[in-house]
């Protein structure tokens, strides 16, 4: 049973990183999904971060930006 909903809650990880890919491609930023962590660039992506307040609290907490 526990074997069971660990696969469950990683295919459900796994689905929301590549709707974050996409979502992140549909804004023309690159995105890789590398393990757990999906890392995007594109240009201007540190300026708009700085400049969003919605950006920098979404990705509060996470290895973003570093």
């Amino acid at each position: 049973m526990r074997a069971a909903l660990e696969r469950l809650a990683e295919a459900r990880a796994a689905r929301r990183r590549a709707r974050i890919a996409a979502s992140l491609a549909d804004e023309d930023v690159a995105a890789v999904i590398e393990g757990e962590d999906v890392r995007a660039s594109a240009r201007g992506l540190a300026g708009r971060w700085s400049r969003e307040l919605a950006l920098r609290e979404a990705g509060r907490g996470t290895e973003i930006m570093r």
